[in-house]
């Protein structure tokens, strides 16, 4: 211990001599630990870190799937019905226990203004299942959970704070949810918004009870059985899958059940795909910043050869002097950790706020500086400091004493092996630095081929909200559509709007839904119909969008006011049903509707993105149906204006509420913004990955001009013999940014070769991108080239001012 803190006191000493290397070493390990510490932070909590759920390896999902091909296979997911999951309950014995939940909205109604919030409804037994407890009060019981209860309502910890204030009093106290009386019986955990970001919990049974088996959609999670391995779990569900095809072919054949881990569904692949190569991207920006200091190290080492000369010659071992060498590397490190840590506190500030809140973080996974992180930044920083200091100290201690120690010895010498060294981290900077500009520019460019992407509509003057129809008085059908009509009457009366309509479903936001569909007189095997999307409207939807009706017509007034069966269908779901047949007059209709209705085609219109722009499997085919066959709650408004949408959200607002002042109105957006959002994570992550490669292209460059500016220093005296010999300036010049030149571009071969296999590994997530992309390639790699040239210009025209006789006496 007595030796270790002697060589720490002189490790300090030894840099605080030299202010401005020690801080530019520091600030480049810095900018590495630092970007590695906050990728490390959402790794960590989403790939390590485990659920707040009790015994986590134990819980899985379980889904219904399409069965294609005799496979089973990710295609087709799908939640359970309820009626599926009480018989998977009562005859899979696999789960020590099985529960559901629904996401849904709702309403409260006493304060000043209706509130819509989200919500979910919940089997009684899941909480316990997942072993979450009430911070107040107590779960649901299983009386509660059945048709014909009484109301009850668990609350968010948020909900409990922000409009209780935080009184324990509203246990068993009766609130408003969606205008009927319902009693608190509990309030959960602080952040806890189970499954994502839900703050209120009501029984589902009195919800599903009465849904058909078609009816699939409800999120299950089991527990499996102490001992029971998941595949054999999944044989068991097979087996009852094909028992319940058997039992009930019309809903159930052609789909197959299975479970998978909580964890690997919850965390999608593309996800995790993202953030392991910012995980690799950010290993690459520590990589070329230790060999940054590593040649920073082997050209401090050069003016200290005498000094570790007469440390040997007085007795010192190889070993302590390397001891001490890598004590001096490991502070570094260290206050290049200590720096890092503000830098990722700041990373992990800008990625929340990149985020929108449409699209915030689950509440399970919560990443953040914690003592998980603090330990790997120290582990980083020490494994660094021993990384980027091992060479230089071993180099510098294998020098020949009695050349150190002559009296003419140039202290700053530097062998052959030496430059190599440095040549061959230079090569490897410049190589990764190719690969993260790679990649950024990749992303980039998914993210600049969404922006051009046609919707099918124009998107500058609509404005979008959505409305929620709370409680008993919005049970009917009728009622919805005329509430929903009354509402479209009144926004259309106001000044600057062209046209308005309702549906649950808003272009490129989503909605609606999608069933199998049989086209008459076209046969096909049953559970292997076209999975097409279909919606309800009212009248002047498509109006609305400014989409135009290319055959046919378009649903009149009184068809949209009824259940006419009537459609209007785009190119796609009339290209899918009946090829270049024309679709005027055929009829199909839904595989799981028990009444068998037959939808005539009166319109045919063209393509329009529903479920996003960036979706790489879109469900373009859609049908448009009168509003009362797609009834819902939770509504859309899409408003066509004749001037800047923002200026008339107020008014519709006003419309809304002057038809009933207890409508909910949320997410108020203009079209275009609707359309930004939908692909925001490509800009978050070309906008990421463009730092990690900008940060690496300086710290690339910096090793770049460190290396020829160091050697240029070295050949001093050979520069002013070749100008004494008539060597020109420009040959000098030539010379010097030669070899530059040809280390950056020996590194470019290299992370050209290293950037396309980084491009296929990232293909899956990339949109209207190759992963080979020329421009991309070609771009990086001659911004790389011009970049290093200019790297070794700067010292390469020092060197050529250089006087010959100044030169010739420097030695």
């Amino acid at each position: 211990m007595d030796a270790l803190l002697q060589d720490v006191r002189y490790a300090v000493r030894s840099l605080s001599k030299m202010p401005g290397f020690t801080a530019l070493a520091v600030v480049c390990l810095a900018i590495g630990i630092g970007l590695n510490t906050t990728i490390f932070s959402v790794i960590d909590a989403m790939l390590f870190k485990p659920f707040g759920f009790a015994d986590p390896e134990r819980l899985v999902m379980v889904q219904d799937r399409r069965i294609k091909d005799g496979k089973d296979g990710r295609d087709g997911n799908s939640g359970l019905s309820y009626a599926n999951f009480e018989d998977l309950r009562q005859r899979v014995g696999s789960f020590a226990d099985i529960g559901i939940q629904s996401a849904r909205s709702m309403t409260l109604t006493d304060g000043d203004e209706p509130e819509r919030i989200l919500a979910a409804t919940v089997s009684a037994n899941l909480f316990p299942l997942l072993g979450i407890r009430p911070a107040l009060g107590r779960l649901f019981r299983e009386d509660e959970d059945r048709p014909g209860a009484p109301a009850v309502i668990l609350l968010s910890h948020d909900i409990w704070q922000r409009r209780y204030s935080g009184d324990p009093n509203v246990i068993g106290r009766s609130i408003p949810v969606n205008g009927k009386p319902t009693t608190v019986v509990g309030v959960m955990p602080p952040r806890f918004k189970f499954p994502e970001d839900q703050l209120l919990w009501v029984p589902i049974r009195p919800f599903a009870h009465a849904t058909t088996r078609a009816e699939r959609g409800l999120t299950t999670f089991a527990r499996l059985k102490p001992g029971v391995a998941l595949d054999r779990a999944n044989a068991e569900l097979k087996s009852v899958a094909a028992a319940l095809a058997a039992e009930y072919p019309l809903e159930n054949q052609g789909w197959t059940t299975r479970a998978v881990s909580m964890r690997d569904e919850l965390i999608p692949a593309d996800v995790k795909l993202v953030v392991l190569a910012m995980m690799g991207a950010v290993s690459c920006v520590l990589l070329i910043a230790c060999a940054n200091v590593a040649n920073l190290l082997l050209a401090r080492a050069a003016v200290r050869h005498r000094e570790i000369a007469i440390r040997s010659a007085i007795g010192a071992g190889r070993g302590r002097i390397v001891r001490q060498l890598l004590t001096e590397s490991v502070l570094i490190a260290l206050g290049g950790a200590a720096l890092g840590i503000l830098i990722a506190f700041w990373g992990l500030d800008l990625l929340n706020a990149a985020i929108p809140p449409s699209d915030q973080v689950p509440y399970y996974i919560h990443w953040q500086i914690d003592a998980r992180a603090l330990v790997y930044t120290v582990v980083v920083a020490m494994l660094t400091g021993l990384l980027f200091g091992l060479a230089p100290a071993l180099q510098t201690t294998g020098a020949n004493l009695q050349e150190s120690l002559k009296e003419g010895a140039r202290g700053t010498g530097a062998g052959g092996r030496r430059a190599r060294v440095r040549n061959a981290l230079v090569v490897a900077e410049v190589a990764l630095s190719l690969v993260l500009l790679v990649t950024a520019a990749l992303f980039v460019r998914s993210f600049m081929a969404l922006q051009y992407v046609d919707p099918g509509f124009d998107v500058s003057r609509l404005m979008t909200m959505r409305l929620y129809l709370p409680g008993d008085s919005y049970d009917s059908d009728d009622v919805k559509r005329l509430r929903l009509e009354d509402v479209v009457r009144r926004i259309e009366g106001v000044p600057g709007i062209e046209a308005a309509a309702a549906s649950n479903t808003i272009a490129i936001g989503g909605g609606g839904a999608s069933d199998g569909i049989i086209a008459e007189g076209k046969g096909v095997t049953p559970g292997e119909e076209p999975s097409l999307f279909y919606t309800g409207v009212t009248a002047h939807w498509l109006r609305a969008y400014g989409v135009a009706i290319l055959r046919g017509r378009d649903l009149s007034e009184a068809e949209a006011s009824d259940s006419a069966a009537v459609a209007v269908v785009n190119q796609s779901f009339a290209k899918k049903l009946w090829g270049a047949e024309d679709p005027l007059g055929r009829r199909f209709r839904l595989r799981s509707d028990p009444g068998g209705t037959w939808f005539t085609v009166v319109g045919l219109t063209r393509d329009m993105k529903i479920n996003g722009i960036d979706d790489k499997t879109p469900n373009d085919e859609a049908a448009f149906l009168p509003y009362l066959w797609v009834p819902a709650r939770n509504n859309g408004i899409t408003i066509r204006v004749t001037r800047d949408p923002l200026q008339v959200a107020a008014a519709a607002r006003a419309a809304i509420h002057a038809s009933d002042r207890g409508l909910p109105v949320f997410e108020v957006a203009t079209m275009d913004k609707v359309r930004r959002d939908s692909f925001w994570q490509y800009g978050l992550y070309g906008s990421m990955f463009t730092i990690f490669g900008v940060v690496a292209l300086i710290l690339a460059l910096v090793g770049v001009y460190g290396v020829i500016s160091y050697g240029v220093s070295q050949r001093t005296h050979e520069i002013g013999v070749r100008m004494a010999l008539g060597a020109r300036s420009e040959d000098v010049l030539r010379m010097i940014v030669v070899q530059g030149a040809r280390l950056a571009g020996i590194g470019i071969v290299i992370g050209l070769l290293a950037a396309f296999g980084a491009g296929r590994a990232i293909a899956s997530i990339l949109f209207g991108t190759s992963p080979a992309d020329p421009f991309s390639f070609i771009v990086i790699a001659l911004l790389l080239t011009g970049t290093a040239v200019l790297a070794s210009w700067i010292p390469a025209r020092r060197a050529a001012a250089v006087d010959p006789m100044v030169a010739l006496r420097d030695q």
